[in-house]
């Protein structure tokens, strides 16, 4: 069952997290650097640095936070 996530543990990032989701699952399903994550995103559109990812994966997110995103 798939846990909806608390508005509140995403209020001071700067996107939604439908896209940080899925940069987290990406990271971590694929063995990417911040820099592939990066680059994967921008092929859709999203424009961000490797540090906002690595920002990202320093905070304490868990498996079930995460929201895939449709290819």
């Amino acid at each position: 069952m798939k846990k909806e996530m608390s508005v509140a543990s995403y209020k001071r990032h700067r996107f939604p997290p439908e896209i940080i989701g899925h940069a987290v699952w990406r990271y971590f399903r694929f063995a990417l650097s911040y820099r592939d994550v990066e680059e994967l995103l921008a092929e859709r559109g999203v424009i961000m640095t490797y540090e906002t990812v690595r920002q990202w994966l320093s905070w304490p997110f868990t498996p079930s936070d995460i929201v895939f995103w449709p290819s």
